[in-house]
């Protein structure tokens, strides 16, 4: 059994603003620490705490990163390259919404938005390398699905195609990580291609189970969608790199269901919510994640329609800390078994010598 599950860590993504102390790495980082996180998960995308293009140039400026999270008393748990992944793959349909995920310059040029989230991407590798991380988090991004639901009916060949183009954009890249040995772990999720179990499977497929293509396990998105979140670990295990612990609720009504009928966050059946206060099982994933030997970080990736920010954040902590299980070397009852000779098996079993 491999060690223990590390945490609490704290993706800053939802943190970030212009306000002290939310507006610098090390004020944020100073304020997770106060807050009992040891780790943080950094935004590649969020200037005010990170400068992706210099950490990818200079070994100098990742140790000042390090520097500045250490003297704040956290770790870097992952980088996050979320936005940029999003772009790498963009529907046409979803061309308005996605161009502020870019450069203002790019705005209404989709090749030059993509060339850029490509490019953002893979320097991510290398500014991960440059701070001694093995992976990052990210998304796939999305051409298929707009076609999710089959009416009216796809045309033959519509989704193979998808995958194929998504595995076409994605292959550099996860070449450019391997070089580095860094790996992409992905928030399956709806609104991406990648966003249940059968779709990582066609994605994986696609880039001939490239080594560089892992998971990052968030429970919230599969219990918005009725999986099986357990046994999605049971399947997966050996892809999992990386951990959102992230809780959500879903209570169908003669409404609505899992489309949630157009509805505001606070009025959908499915909804994220402040971790404890939603229905995902935790103390079943970490036991399960703990028994596949998963051994790096809870990271809280904190979203919620009714609490503030600064409460889940003060909540998440010691929440996460309390599901970590210090692992054993032996089960409770190994101290009767230990090491016989043959003669002695071979006795207990009536076989005489």
């Amino acid at each position: 059994m491999s060690g223990a599950i590390k945490g609490p860590g704290l993706f800053l993504a939802q943190f970030a603003d212009d306000a002290a102390p939310f507006n610098s790495l090390g004020s944020i980082a100073e304020w997770a620490a106060g807050l009992g996180y040891k780790a943080v998960q950094i935004p590649t995308f969020d200037g005010r705490l990170f400068d992706l293009d210099k950490a990818a140039d200079s070994q100098t400026y990742c140790d000042e990163i390090l520097g500045t999270c250490r003297d704040a008393g956290v770790e870097i748990s992952e980088l996050s390259t979320h936005l940029q992944g999003q772009l790498v793959a963009v529907h046409p349909a979803y061309d308005p919404a996605f161009d502020a995920f870019a450069p203002q310059n790019m705005h209404g040029d989709p090749k030059a938005r993509q060339d850029w989230a490509v490019d953002q991407v893979k320097k991510a590798a290398i500014a991960a390398r440059r701070l001694g991380l093995d992976t990052t988090v990210s998304f796939t991004g999305s051409l298929a699905f707009p076609y999710l639901y089959p009416w009216p009916q796809r045309p033959q060949g519509l989704i193979e195609e998808a995958f194929s183009e998504l595995a076409r954009r994605w292959r550099p890249i996860f070449d450019a990580y391997a070089e580095q040995g860094v790996a992409i772990g992905f928030e399956i999720h709806p609104g991406e291609d990648v966003f249940d179990g059968a779709t990582f499977e066609m994605f994986l497929d696609a880039v001939n189970g490239h080594e560089a293509c892992q998971i990052n396990y968030d429970p919230s998105h599969f219990l918005l969608q009725q999986m099986d979140y357990l046994e999605f670990i049971d399947l997966y295990h050996e892809r999992i790199c990386a951990f959102h612990v992230k809780d959500a609720e879903f209570n169908p009504t003669g409404r609505q269901g899992v489309y949630s009928g157009y509805q505001s966050w606070t009025n959908r059946a499915g909804r994220f919510r402040s971790l404890g206060d939603g229905q995902v099982d935790f103390g079943a994933i970490f036991s399960k994640l703990t028994q596949y030997g998963y051994d790096s970080w809870a990271v809280l990736e904190w979203e919620c329609c009714l609490k503030s920010p600064e409460q889940g954040a003060a909540e998440g902590a010691p929440f996460i800390a309390r599901h970590i299980i210090e692992t054993t070397d032996k089960a409770f009852d190994d101290f009767a078994g230990g090491e016989v000779d043959q003669a002695m098996i071979r006795s207990m079993l009536g076989l005489g010598q």
